[in-house]
């Protein structure tokens, strides 16, 4: 029975990502893929580029990396980061794929950064049902035809699972920002061995606890910009925009 474990958003927290690929190897997870957003915010945007490519098998273009990746972005804490990674880990972020389409035994998965119009049109939990349904269509980035029965994005950085007409649509929310709980969260999917793989795929929600302190004294001794955003955001799990 394979086993998948899909992450997303890192955002350069390294410190919280040790602490999920650790978990994920205590589990005997047998492939990693990541739905993007691997750099900014956090400190160490190079490292976590660097670990992602040596862990998973699939990594998904998120709206960080497209702006890490945009030379008429300008911003200082882009450009802060940006100055971490190097023409190589540049020339792999914009490489990545927008989404990802595979099968499970025979049910069809897609995952993307954000939705189907693109990693930068965000879809929250409480929209409308229209919109949830909506992320079952072909993607305008692709115009392919692959019909998904279970559908996985990141982005929000907020965990959710939502069944509709006999699709699924969940959330894994973020390894490095949470804004949910202020624990790095991932997804596992996985056959179930006592039904039908046909019809029916398990999918289990994981926390996993990791030194917050620690990486805030990481940032403030890099001098990060916009740290007291960031330490507002992983001691709180609120975004910083509220």
């Amino acid at each position: 029975m394979k086993q998948y474990a899909v992450i997303s958003d890192i955002h350069g927290n390294v410190t919280a990502l040790k602490a999920v690929l650790q978990d994920i190897r205590q589990r005997g997870i047998d492939e990693i893929i990541c739905l993007g957003d691997l750099v900014g915010k956090g400190p160490n945007s190079a490292e976590a580029v660097d670990r992602c490519r040596e862990s998973c098998s699939v990594i998904i273009r998120g709206n960080w990396d497209d702006n890490i990746v945009d030379e008429d972005i300008q911003l200082e804490e882009i450009l802060w980061h940006r100055s971490q990674l190097g023409e190589t880990r540049l020339g792999f972020i914009k490489s990545l794929p927008f989404l990802y389409d595979f099968y499970i035994g025979e049910t069809p998965i897609r995952l993307f950064h954000a939705s189907q119009l693109g990693n930068r049109t965000r879809v929250y939990m409480n929209d409308p049902y229209e919109t949830h349904l909506a992320m079952f269509e072909s993607t305008g980035f692709t115009g392919n035809h692959f019909v998904p029965k279970m559908v996985g994005y990141g982005d929000i950085h907020s965990v959710f699972m939502k069944n509709m007409r006999g699709k699924l649509l969940f959330n894994v929310g973020s390894v490095g920002n949470p804004l949910d709980v202020n624990q790095s969260s991932y997804v596992i999917l996985r056959e179930n061995p006592s039904r039908n793989p046909r019809d029916f795929l398990e999918l289990c929600f994981v926390r996993v606890a990791y030194d917050i302190e620690a990486e805030l004294r990481i940032a403030q001794d890099m001098g990060m910009p916009a740290f007291d955003e960031y330490r507002q955001e992983l001691r709180t799990a609120r975004y910083r925009g509220r």
